[in-house]
């Protein structure tokens, strides 16, 4: 068996980094990956412009106890005109500074009489203005090829007034789920059968990492009905993840049927608990993933495994999200030959101490742990953990994004 490690970087390394790209609309990019470094081409704010609602003057007018004049009023959208020394101008957010003024006082620190303006707290050099470019200047990095446009992208893309981007088109991947027993949600079910989870289960895992999930398969163990499925999902997707027949038991068939198809096995079998039975092959180039059967088992080695390969695949930059150091609380010490990765809840107590909850069964076969839990720790093979020590943790937010 591989060790965890090895297993994670041969993994990560599967595929060859995106060539493609495409132009898409900027309100259609999120989830994309973008293929080009962007720049700043606009300096913001394009001009300085009052935080507050106030009033604009220059700091060397202000006198304790004196009054300005006030002599223009301007909204945000306007074009103020020049202040002339000794007097104020009425603004509020995010309206432009009159040339020459140079500092804002909020409204709750004034009082106006007619038209001059008392000022009742001293106002600081400066105060209350957002300078031109002081949130992006034209010139500076904006986004660096590889990133992954969220909202937050948008939203800064959309400010420089960018309505397209160059991104790498979404990775396409087929899914695939074996099994005699298992029958599709929604039909009718036999005692000996159970419904399939896997199929629906990968494809929300692979679209909530901005892949596409174009095909979910199901094949009955039969080295016919295999065979079959891998040469449609490889000639319509860019990878596929096949779950399930991949241990060593009579209809264990994957690996027979991909070697039939001229896939060599990278891998097969991690040092890992739960997901021992994992394997890697490529048919024409493309990576095909086999996890084990288990749902528990498939979502575990899909987060810590192959959501970097898939990251890669998309052209992100990072493709290991952030691992945590987080206190581990246990009744029982806890201790295997393999890596174990414990479904767990980060939680705060009563004294505000984070702590990594296991749920109370671990059983690979145990789904209903997977909503419940909000990320996996990682007990490092051969060593025993007791309660209260620190622990690897793998966030499901992140590891999932």
């Amino acid at each position: 068996m591989l060790d965890f490690d090895d297993a994670q970087t041969r993994l990560a390394n599967g595929a060859p980094l995106p060539r493609a790209t495409t132009e898409t609309p900027l309100r259609e990019a999120a989830g994309l990956v973008l293929a080009r470094d962007l720049t700043a081409t606009l300096d913001l704010p394009p001009a300085d412009n009052s935080a507050m609602d106030g009033y604009a003057l220059r700091h060397a007018d202000y006198r304790p106890g004196a009054t300005l004049p006030i002599d223009q009023v301007v909204y945000a959208g306007q074009a103020p005109g020049p202040l002339a020394p000794g007097h104020a101008a009425r603004l509020f957010t995010g309206s432009l500074m009159p040339p020459g003024a140079d500092t804002v006082v909020m409204q709750e620190d004034t009082r106006v009489v007619g038209d001059r303006l008392e000022i009742t707290q001293a106002p600081r050099a400066g105060q209350h203005v957002r300078r031109r470019g002081e949130d992006t200047a034209a010139g500076s990095p904006l986004l660096p090829a590889g990133t992954r446009i969220g909202p937050a992208q948008i939203a800064l893309l959309a400010s420089q007034g960018i309505a397209s981007v160059v991104v790498h088109p979404a990775v396409r991947v087929g899914i695939l789920t074996t099994g005699d027993e298992l029958v599709a949600p929604g039909q009718p079910r036999e005692a000996h059968q159970i419904y399939n989870s896997n199929g629906a289960m990968m494809a929300a895992l692979v679209e909530g990492m901005g892949a596409r999930a174009t095909q979910v398969l199901h094949a009955q163990d039969t080295e016919t009905a295999l065979r079959s499925a891998f040469q449609k999902l490889a000639q319509d997707c860019d990878m596929i993840v096949s779950i399930g027949g991949v241990s060593v038991g009579d209809k264990d068939l994957v690996k027979p049927v991909l070697e039939s198809l001229g896939a060599e096995l990278d891998l097969w079998r991690v040092r890992m608990k739960p997901g021992k039975p994992v394997a890697m092959a490529h048919i024409d180039g493309k990576p095909v993933v086999c996890l084990p059967g288990n749902p528990v088992s498939a979502f575990a080695v899909f987060t810590v495994l192959v959501s970097p390969l898939l990251r890669r695949m998309q052209g992100r930059r990072d493709l290991f999200p952030p691992v945590s150091r987080q206190r581990l609380r246990t009744d029982s010490p806890r201790q295997d030959s393999r890596e174990e990765f414990l479904r767990v809840r980060l939680a705060i107590d009563d004294g505000g101490v984070a702590g990594l909850q296991p749920f109370d069964r671990q059983g690979s076969g145990v789904v209903s742990s997977l909503p419940w839990a909000t990320g996996l720790a990682r007990i490092p093979a051969g060593q025993t953990v007791r309660d209260g020590e620190m622990v690897a943790y793998y966030d499901f937010q992140h590891w999932l994004s």
